[in-house]
C-alpha cells in the first residue's frame, strides 16, 4: 500500500499513554482541560476548535482528547459538531474554526475549485474487506439485487449526490462490467434511507455505520462495500485546515497533526475503547455499538487511494481537472 506520512511524521518519542484527565463534557461543543508540567505548575494550553461530524469515523479525536494526547501537545481542543463538510469548509476558510473533518472526495472537489485547503492527518479508512466494512450498499432480501451489476437500472439512495458514495458505487459497477450511467442515485439523509427502502421508493441504499448494522437488524442484506470494492485501502476521510492557517500557525498545525496521528494509532490498537467513546457524542444504543464495524484508523493517508478517487471524480464529471494533489495531501 502506497502511503505518505501525515503533516509531520509522528515523533518516535510521542507516548500513547494517557496523560491527565482531558475528558470531554457532554453537548455539541466539547473541550479538553488544562495540563500540568512535571513540576506541578499549571501550563496554559493553546485553544483550537475542530469541526467534526457525529459519525463513528471521528471516534479517535474524541478518544485522543479523553486520553490526554492533545493535552500532551499543549492543545485545548473544542470539538464542534456540524451536519457535514458543507458547513465545516466555510468555517475553516472564514477562520471560524481551525481544523475540520471531511471525506476525501469533498477535499478534491474543493481544491479543484481553488479553495486553499490542505489535509493534515488521516481520518477513517476502509477495512479493505468487501464483506466486513463500515460502509455497505444495502437492499431488501427479495429485491433481486444479488451482486454489483444488478444495480444497473435501479434507484440507490446516497446521502450526497456527486460525492464519494455515488462515485465509488458507479466505479464498482463499471469495473463489474455494468453500465454505471443507468444507476439512478437519489439524495437523502442517512436516517431517512431505511424507511424509503422499506417503502420501495429506492431499491438500495449506500449506508455507513451505524446504519449498516441498524439496516441488517431490520432484515436487509449487504450487496458489497463501495469503499472497499473499487479502491484498494481507501482513505475515506481526513482532517484538514487552510493553507493560510498553516502558514500563520505552523507549530500549532504540527502539534495537531502529531496528536491526531497518535489518536488514530491509539484508536486502531484499542477498538473497544474507540467504541466506548461513541456515546459521548452520539445517541447510539449499546447493542448497536457492540455489533457495528469500525473503520480502520491508520496513521498515514494512502496517496494511491486519493489519486484513484481523483481519477474517478474526473471521469464522473465531479471536477474539470485533477487539482495539484501535492498541495492537497499532507506534507511529507
Amino acid at each position: 500500500m502506497k502511503k505518505i506520512k501525515g503533516a509531520l511524521a509522528l515523533l518516535a518519542a510521542l507516548s500513547l499513554a494517557a496523560c491527565g484527565s482531558g475528558s470531554p463534557s457532554s453537548g455539541p461543543a466539547e473541550s479538553s482541560t488544562g495540563a500540568a508540567t512535571g513540576s506541578g505548575a499549571a501550563t496554559a494550553l493553546e485553544q483550537i476548535e475542530v469541526g467534526v461530524i457525529p459519525i463513528v469515523d471521528v471516534a479517535p479525536i474524541y478518544l485522543g482528547v479523553k486520553e490526554g494526547l492533545f493535552e500532551k501537545e499543549g492543545l485545548d481542543v473544542k470539538l464542534t459538531l456540524a451536519q457535514g463538510g458543507a458547513a465545516i469548509v466555510p468555517a475553516i476558510t472564514s477562520k471560524q474554526m481551525d481544523f475540520g473533518f471531511s471525506n476525501v472526495t469533498s477535499m478534491i472537489v474543493a481544491r479543484s475549485k481553488n479553495l486553499p485547503l490542505k489535509m493534515v492527518a488521516p481520518g477513517g479508512s476502509s477495512t479493505g474487506d468487501t464483506k466486513a466494512d463500515f460502509a455497505a450498499v444495502m437492499t431488501k432480501p427479495d429485491s433481486g439485487i444479488k451482486d454489483i451489476k444488478d444495480l444497473v437500472g435501479k434507484k440507490v439512495a446516497v446521502n450526497t449526490l456527486n460525492n464519494i458514495s455515488d462515485s465509488t458505487i458507479s466505479e464498482a459497477v463499471k469495473l463489474a462490467g455494468g453500465d454505471y450511467t443507468k444507476v439512478q442515485f437519489v439524495e437523502m439523509g442517512f436516517p431517512d434511507m431505511a424507511a424509503q427502502l422499506a417503502a420501495g421508493n429506492v431499491d438500495a441504499m449506500a449506508a455507513v455505520e451505524p446504519f449498516v448494522t441498524i439496516s441488517e437488524a431490520d432484515g436487509n442484506v449487504p450487496v458489497f462495500s463501495n469503499y472497499a470494492e473499487p479502491v484498494d485501502d481507501l482513505t475515506v476521510a481526513v482532517y484538514f485546515t487552510s493553507d493560510e492557517y498553516i502558514e500563520e500557525n505552523p507549530e500549532t498545525a504540527a502539534k495537531f497533526a502529531r496528536a491526531m496521528i497518535a489518536s488514530q494509532k491509539f484508536a486502531d490498537e484499542n477498538p473497544d475503547k474507540a467504541k466506548a467513546v461513541l456515546p459521548d457524542y452520539t445517541s447510539l444504543e449499546p447493542d448497536v455499538i457492540e455489533k457495528l464495524t469500525m473503520p480502520r484508523f491508520y496513521t498515514e493517508v494512502n496517496e494511491a487511494s486519493i489519486e484513484k478517487i481523483a481519477e474517478i471524480s474526473l471521469d464522473r464529471g465531479l471536477i474539470e481537472q485533477v487539482p495539484d494533489l501535492a498541495a492537497l495531501l499532507p506534507a511529507k
